[in-house]
């Protein structure tokens, strides 16, 4: 069964996006950059909410921009093709490889776990991953830490009442003092 997973930076504090909103200080180094896109590679469909769809269209033609480097042309080359499943209730038509969700977030997820299909179900967006967790439905958490403390904005983790044991997978230390950890949901 693909296994559903949460993606982010967050800043020590919890936080994937500073009170203005603001996550410049989630800007990869190149060694970073590498690991996410490596990451990116496992994933055979992406989940994403509005702000965060509209935050990623950039890459459905970077292709033409002149000025990204060879690793940048390489992330573009992945995503683009990468089918996409839209959540929103105010666009009417996405674009590039992707879909408005037709159902809701369970039923799209019990949808695509049921296809035959490589990779993993990944959600992108702290509304739709709150959503996702709320019902029980992320299999891992991936996150990257980055050493800073924002003060408030959109957390990484909702709040709510319900407890959920996790089991660390994996840890990395980059050069530039971020941290990854992989922890699965203990079932």
């Amino acid at each position: 069964m693909r296994r559903v997973t949460y993606s982010m930076g967050v800043s020590l504090d919890g936080y994937i996006a500073g009170p203005h909103g603001d996550f410049d200080w989630t800007e990869p180094d190149e060694e970073v950059f590498r690991f996410v896109t490596d990451e990116i590679r496992e994933v055979g469909v992406h989940l994403l909410g509005r702000r965060l769809y509209e935050t990623m269209l950039y890459w459905e033609t970077a292709d033409q921009d002149p000025s990204l480097d060879d690793s940048m042309l390489e992330w573009a080359a992945i995503w683009k093709p990468l089918p996409k499943v839209v959540f929103s209730t105010t666009l009417s038509a996405v674009l590039g490889n992707g879909r408005l969700a037709s159902g809701g977030l369970a039923e799209e997820i019990e949808r695509l776990r049921a296809e035959p299909g490589e990779g993993d179900i990944a959600i992108g967006g702290a509304t739709l991953a709150a959503e996702a967790a709320a019902l029980g439905l992320i299999d891992e958490y991936q996150a990257r830490v980055y050493p800073v403390l924002v003060g408030g904005g959109i957390p990484f983790f909702s709040q709510s009442e319900r407890r959920v044991d996790l089991e660390l997978v994996e840890t990395r230390t980059f050069s530039s003092r971020v941290v990854y950890f992989r922890y699965r949901v203990a079932r």
